[in-house]
């Protein structure tokens, strides 16, 4: 093959980046490489500034506002508790607050005993199934596949598959233009029509011989230790059924909602994750990287193939399926940080909202499913954290309704104290979220906490009711985009 160049590049917080570029000649495996080290300073952007200026003043705006209309908050207080459904109404959600508060202490006691678990030996390393879906992806699945094949992980016990869903573009010919490169490295399969993304799971969960399944999207790039930490949970802890691996945003320097994301996910993956993982029960290992005991896959995987939802087959949330039924038969389900995949996010607001709609109505049919096995005697360990977990998510979906009733009435009634309240809670409730990353990654990036809980407030705060009245509909939504 004619020598090929291939640019990576590594963004870092301070705004620069790193251009390692490698001249390669034939495989990029056992060959020569020279590197050479760019340093590109990549100019800050003046409209994430000024959002992010702008997000700062509404807080501040905010803050100001409540202490000036103390008097008017009171007397609104005072008639709403006065009324026949304000007290108690007030008295459900000062407990669920007391609850909310209750959890998030025990997580954040849960983060600080968490610490991943340390790759093991090439010789104890399992073999691996690796299974890529793609549809209409074009050259990315190629950074991905190469990113795999890349990966610090003995060849001899690495199976590599990936499957076309039916694409449109020209994801194919860069399959074949991997396979053509990797050789034996990669096997591709092309599905005759589009299935779905389960279907094609379902395909390379059959095709599949490794001891660990793992998934992984094909907009995404792994690290080079990324799969050997991944599967070590399964080597060292035998209850181990699956695992999650840590998602960061790749896509984080090109637009405003990608770097609003990049805060979102750092809290949800190595915060959260990291408190569940701690109790043996992550909720949804995600579809971007994720890792499966192959006895524990087939064991439910002609239920997960076959799911339905109010008699219609389920064609979204595979991923929290899986990890739903992995639970249900007593595995542990574990979260490694040090097991890092960088994904592509939606850069426009149809795209964001629409992949929202997704999830929440996947968390709304789980959180159904969970609730038909989660007080029984599913295991014979410790079933309070996944109870725990599940009731924290049950409360938030039965809250839904009667909270947006409130707000739409507060709003009515009192505009101006529901934004001082609103911008003031963002401001308190944000900090935490501003702190951890600032403590994880970069300080100047964690104020887009800040920004994103403001668009999430008053831009997607629809999502949650929406996908509960509609949670039976099918479609992935995303993929037409």
């Amino acid at each position: 093959m004619e020598s090929e160049t291939i640019i990576s590049k590594q963004f870092y917080s301070n705004g620069s980046s790193v251009i390692s570029e490698k001249a390669l000649t034939g495989s990029i495996f056992g060959t020569k490489e020279k590197t050479q080290k760019i340093h590109v300073e990549r100019p800050k952007s003046s409209i994430g500034l000024a959002v992010i200026i702008a997000t700062f003043f509404l807080m501040i705006a905010g803050v100001c506002s409540v202490f000036l209309l103390q008097d008017d908050f009171e007397q609104f207080h005072f008639e709403r508790v006065a009324s026949t459904w304000g007290l108690p109404f007030l008295i459900i959600t000062t407990l669920l607050f007391f609850y909310q508060t209750g959890v998030f202490l025990y997580s954040s006691y849960l983060y600080l005993k968490y610490k991943p678990i340390e790759s093991v030996s090439d010789e104890l390393l399992p073999t691996c199934t690796i299974i890529v879906p793609a549809y209409n992806e074009g050259k990315l699945v190629w950074d991905t596949l190469l990113s795999l094949a890349d990966s610090d992980y003995p060849a001899e016990k690495l199976q590599l598959l990936a499957i076309d869903d039916g694409s449109k573009d020209d994801t194919w010919y860069w399959m074949q233009e991997a396979k053509a490169k990797l050789g034996d490295r990669v096997t591709i399969f092309q599905q005759p029509k589009n299935q779905g993304k389960r279907q094609a799971l379902y395909r390379g969960f059959k095709l599949g011989t490794g001891e660990i399944f793992v998934t992984v999207d094909s907009d995404s790039i792994v690290k080079k230790d990324t799969l050997r930490n991944l599967v070590s949970p399964f080597v060292v802890n035998e209850k181990c059924g699956a695992v999650a691996g840590n998602v960061q945003v790749l896509n984080n320097k090109s637009a405003i909602l990608p770097k609003m994301l990049n805060v979102s996910f750092v809290m949800s993956f190595e915060f959260q994750r990291s408190a569940e993982s701690q109790l043996g029960s992550v909720l949804c290992t995600p579809g971007a990287l994720a890792a499966y005991k192959r006895d524990a896959v087939f064991n439910c995987l002609p239920e997960w193939i076959n799911q339905t939802f109010m008699g219609e087959p389920s064609d979204i949330g595979e991923d929290r399926a899986l990890t739903n039924m992995i639970l249900k038969q007593g595995f542990e389900v574990r979260f490694q940080r040090n097991a890092v995949v960088l994904t592509n996010v939606p850069e426009e607001y149809k795209g964001l909202y629409k992949m929202f709609i997704r999830w929440a109505r996947s968390n709304v049919r789980e959180n159904l499913m969970m609730a038909k096995y989660v007080f029984t005697d599913f295991r014979k360990e410790s079933k309070f954290g996944p109870r725990m977990l599940f009731l924290n998510q049950f409360f938030k979906i039965a809250m839904t309704y009667p909270f947006i009733l409130f707000m739409f009435y507060f709003i009515a009634v009192h505009p101006v104290l529901f934004l001082s309240s609103t911008f003031l809670g963002i401001l308190i409730f944000s900090s935490f979220s501003m702190i951890f990353y600032a403590k994880r990654y970069n300080l100047s990036e964690s104020f887009w906490a800040y920004s994103y809980s403001v668009f999430y407030t008053f831009s997607l705060f629809w999502i949650a009711p929406y996908a509960i009245a509609t949670a039976n509909k099918k479609g992935w939504l995303t993929r037409g985009l």
